[in-house]
């Protein structure tokens, strides 16, 4: 059951949350292809997930009470990829063969190719639809475990996430969390640039869901909202988490060229150092 953190809990998950960033570039460098910032800006929350707040089993990934886990945003599975082989999923040399020919590790998640995937994600705005019907079937089960979905603020520019939205606000799950990704970029820009999304918290409100805004590279503001978002019984929750895309790499941070590419290997070994030299700094840091 999720608790609340102490300060050596945080330091092991900031370790690991940076680990999982150094695998994300290897392997985006192996592949030659995928997406780059979203992974590094969701690391913190993917890490508090699966090595902190989520009831799940590794060796066991079909566990009838698990919970469920739904990413909507598909390419950003590198990051999911990576903690999951650091939770024990499978072996961590097989982060290598992302997007390669035969892999179970393809540029959007292929629910039947890898153990522990919910779902088959890509289109975006799919998710939140899917993750309804999951509660529908959970609470007709008489089941209690939690859903999470991941979404994309990008991804809110479309209609569909808008009527599943309307959909959750009127059935009122309980044990039903939504985590967005504020990260403010997309393919072709800036979201309030291309389709402005402000203002977001007062129009979720107006969808009937409870809404907490946090900084989502903050580990104990990522813990405390979802202890949070368990607690409320009257409505599903949604978590706007306000991340910075491409963190860790300064020449990627906030820059959407960076949505939908991989590094080169100048680059890879830039973000590498920089990554290594913060690694640094939390392992001897104090607690």
């Amino acid at each position: 059951m999720i608790s609340d953190l102490t300060d050596q809990k945080i330091k092991f998950l900031e370790e690991k949350s940076n680990k999982a960033r150094e695998l994300v570039i290897e392997m985006l460098l192996q592949a030659g292809s995928g997406h780059s910032a979203g992974p590094l800006g969701m690391a913190d929350i993917f890490t508090t997930l699966y090595f902190h707040a989520m009831n799940h089993m590794p060796q066991n990934p079909e566990w009838e009470e698990r919970d469920r886990l739904i990413l909507s945003n598909g390419h950003i599975c590198p990051i999911r990829y990576t903690v999951m082989a650091l939770a024990g999923y499978f072996p961590i040399d097989e982060l290598k063969t992302l997007r390669k020919f035969g892999s179970r590790l393809q540029g959007h998640p292929h629910r039947t190719a890898l153990p522990g995937l919910e779902t088959t994600s890509g289109p975006l705005g799919e998710g939140l639809s899917q993750a309804a019907g999951m509660a529908i079937a959970r609470d007709l089960d008489n089941k209690k475990y939690n859903i999470y979905t991941i979404v994309s603020d990008g991804e809110f520019e479309e209609g569909n996430s808008w009527e599943a939205m309307m959909f959750i606000g009127k059935n009122k799950f309980q044990n039903f969390i939504i985590i967005m990704d504020r990260n403010n970029i997309q393919i072709d820009g800036r979201t309030e640039d291309i389709m402005p999304l402000e203002p977001l918290v007062d129009k979720c409100k107006a969808f009937g869901l409870h809404v907490i805004e946090i900084d989502g590279n903050n580990i104990r503001e990522i813990n405390d909202a979802i202890m949070e978002a368990k607690a409320v019984t009257e409505k599903s929750t949604i978590i706007i988490a306000n991340t910075i895309p491409g963190k860790g790499v300064d020449f990627m941070e906030g820059n959407y060229l960076w949505h939908g590419k991989p590094p080169n290997q100048e680059e890879a070994k830039n973000a590498l150092q920089q990554l290594k030299t913060l690694g640094n700094k939390i392992e001897h840091s104090d607690i």
